[in-house]
């Protein structure tokens, strides 16, 4: 083995590989050398495959499907087939440990560690564990979870309660770096809108519908998703991007509010930067549910204001915009008490405690 070696795993969505983005430089600084195991073409690939001194290696995986498919046959198939690679990947670099972030791509990724006898940490973001953990859970050697709660849904022995991973970077961007690359000013407050990852057309829709009313009172910083953006919708400040990365922090740095879907990884970036945010969560239809536990979590605490994707309209959408600005500085208050816990430092001491 080399001297310091290891493998991080997971994709399918952004919020399956931000963790793994906020963890890596601390481990190129140290000298580690890095793999990541990734799907052929996920957003994963995209955010990690550019990286400078990490390697990354596609293996074929399945994808965890909520309707009828005869795609869904040959998952169980290709779930082998991912296997057997990533075993073949795990034997040639030899890492110390895997780092998995969950989403379909890892399982096979943390079967083939066990099968190598790799020490596997598994991090679950979300308020309840999602299916791709869950099958991994049994393969792993540790499971971390972002949501005190999470413990409960998890084999006691095994799992603890860490907190929220915040990319170090977002809490020092550059207010007139966001300004300049939005080409917006400082006269009135910034409304970001994002989507997720693959964007929602739902919310996309809502918000250029109503970008007149919305311009009364906000400038508007738009994340649409890739191939989304509508250039037909064009307004004094009015701002569309498919996707932002290395000006993400500085954006973040200029938003007044927030609206968003109720990611974990997402909402708790938000919470650590103390901006108010409106959750409008997946459906239930459309996903297993996470992301409205995510949003009631945070709405309980007090820190969000969430109206439900079954419930959004023009009318309500605008109502609840003006909610969350009437009320903004009562969220920022709630938010103060929440303690950022030192959650990247206990992962790290956690892999250094294995790589002895």
């Amino acid at each position: 083995m080399s001297d310091k070696r290891i493998l991080f795993t997971g994709g399918g969505t952004a919020g399956h590989v931000i963790v793994n983005l906020a963890l890596i430089p601390s481990f190129l600084e140290d000298g580690w050398k890095i793999d990541y195991i990734g799907s052929k073409n996920g957003i994963e690939r995209r955010l990690i495959g550019d990286l400078k001194d990490v390697t990354y290696h596609p293996i074929t995986t399945g994808k965890l499907r909520r309707y009828a498919s005869w795609e869904n046959v040959k998952d169980p198939f290709r779930v082998i087939k991912g296997t057997f690679q990533a075993w073949n990947i795990i034997r040639k670099v030899k890492p110390h440990v895997l780092f998995s972030k969950g989403g379909f791509v890892s399982v096979p990724v943390v079967f083939a560690a066990k099968l190598h006898r790799i020490p596997t940490i598994i991090h679950e973001s979300d308020f309840t564990p999602g299916l791709a953990n869950k099958l991994s859970v049994p393969f792993a050697n540790h499971v971390l979870t972002t949501f005190p709660e999470t413990v409960n849904f998890l084999p006691e022995k095994k799992t603890k309660y860490l907190g929220a991973v915040v990319r170090e970077e977002l809490l020092n961007g550059d207010p007139k770096k966001g300004f300049h690359f939005a080409g917006l000013n400082d006269l009135k407050p910034v409304l970001l809108v994002m989507g997720g990852s693959g964007g929602s057309e739902k919310i996309n829709t809502v918000v250029r519908e109503n970008i007149n009313d919305l311009l009364t009172n906000f400038q508007v910083i738009h994340i649409c998703g890739e191939g989304k953006v509508d250039e037909t919708v064009q307004a004094e400040g009015y701002v569309q991007y498919e996707y932002v990365n290395e000006e993400l922090a500085h954006i973040f740095s200029i938003t007044d509010y927030v609206v968003s879907r109720a990611g974990a990884n997402a909402i708790f970036e938000f919470l650590a930067l103390k901006i108010p945010m409106l959750l409008i969560p997946l459906s239930q239809a459309a996903s297993r549910g996470d992301q409205i536990v995510n949003a009631e979590s945070f709405k309980k605490s007090g820190y969000a204001h969430v109206l439900k994707e079954e419930q959004l309209t023009n009318e309500t959408f605008l109502q609840e915009i003006n909610h969350l600005q009437q009320y903004g500085e009562m969220y920022k208050d709630q938010m103060k008490d929440y303690e950022n816990v030192e959650a990247r430092d206990e992962i790290l001491e956690l892999i250094y405690s294995i790589k002895k």
